[in-house]
């Protein structure tokens, strides 16, 4: 069964067609990376799922709920409700702890629980740092509590933007193995990302160029014509 669904999607800016007549789903539970050069239409795309814009053709379905035609307030619940942000530039608050930047994004969905936040730290293996500002915590840390404060809401979509471009190597690998951990457990995750090893560890990539869907990568290898 298809969580979100992309029927005929195009946004165009002027003269310029960002994206062009794109049709894709993406199954419940499903692991997607989305690939591209520079100017493919990944990131609008991707601002497009993650409800921080809309589309000027198309449809796209949530949920089985069509939320193209929304409001902006509208749209702002359902991404508050239903998904989950990573960010390749953190987007913490740099004067509260970590714990309270988890505890933010729980303030603006329901209460604020800090039980509950410290548990969503330690799950990415940062309890021991819940009271540490971002300048206190490395690139890697900051990034898992982005991880943490995506997850805290429950998000039946997770949306994450090169999530591992600032990250050195080791820390890459730790922000990965928590994509794994996620997706076993049945969670939904949508990779936007250049990194082609990052790609791989995906069930599909879809791949664009020009604002289309040129080929769509099975992590078998195989290759399927959008």
């Amino acid at each position: 069964m298809d969580l979100l669904e992309l029927q005929g999607i195009s946004k165009i800016y002027g003269s310029l067609k960002a994206l062009q007549n794109i049709d894709l789903g993406v199954r419940q539970g499903e692991w997607l990376a989305i690939m591209g050069p520079s100017g493919s239409g990944k990131t609008t795309m991707m601002n497009i799922i993650g409800c921080m814009d809309k589309p000027s053709a198309g449809q796209v379905i949530l949920d089985g709920v069509n939320i193209s035609k929304e409001s902006a307030k509208n749209l702002t619940t359902i991404r508050r409700d239903k998904i989950g942000l990573i960010f390749q530039q953190f987007h913490l608050v740099n004067y509260l702890t970590a714990l309270e930047n988890v505890m933010v994004a729980q303030y603006y969905h329901s209460m604020p629980d800090e039980k509950e936040a410290l548990a969503a730290l330690e799950r990415v293996g940062l309890a021991a740092r819940a009271k540490h500002l971002p300048s206190q915590l490395s690139g890697g840390e900051q990034q898992r509590v982005c991880i943490a404060r995506a997850l805290i809401n429950y998000p039946m979509l997770i949306l994450a933007d090169e999530p591992t471009g600032n990250l050195d190597e080791a820390n890459e690998k730790i922000v990965i193995d928590i994509f794994k951990q996620l997706h076993a457990e049945g969670s939904t995750i949508i990779v936007v990302t250049h990194d082609p090893e990052v790609a791989e560890d995906a069930e599909r990539t879809v791949v664009l160029e020009h604002g289309r869907i040129s080929r769509i990568v099975k992590n078998s290898g195989d290759d399927s014509k959008s």
